[in-house]
């Protein structure tokens, strides 16, 4: 890719495989998954080389440095070289333990749960992955 040209931010997001399609990517920078020091990036945002996105989906929170551009959707193993991740280890899916998290199982009878209930199991669950 040339020097002159521009990348938005959800192109190279889907290019790097961060999301399985483009769309996605564009919903995650809408929606404020993607942020560059704490500030939500829109979907044209241009990647410069050198920046650090941090990149949310779902409960797997991760840092990614821009080592080169991309435009282009390539194979896993290319793509890699594209980006650094910079994700402590304490931070990734892999190391967090099953066993650590509560099981939030409600007994058979019990019914819907009550609007107390649904908070309560929120602010339960926003704990386990900020």
């Amino acid at each position: 890719m040339a020097e002159n040209e521009k990348l938005r931010v959800d192109k190279y997001l889907w290019a790097i495989r961060a999301f399985r399609t483009r769309s996605i990517s564009t919903e995650a920078c809408k929606s404020g998954r993607i942020k560059m020091t704490g500030q939500n990036l829109k979907p044209s945002h241009i990647v410069k080389v050198g920046e650090e996105y941090t990149v949310q989906r779902g409960p797997d929170k991760k840092i990614i440095k821009v080592i080169g551009l991309l435009e282009r959707r390539v194979d896993a193993k290319t793509a890699v070289t594209f980006y650094q991740d910079l994700t402590p280890v304490e931070d990734t899916t892999s190391y967090k333990s099953m066993f650590h998290t509560p099981n939030l199982s409600r007994d058979r009878g019990a019914g819907r749960p009550t609007k107390r209930d649904r908070r309560e199991i929120d602010d339960l669950q926003e704990g386990w992955f900020d």
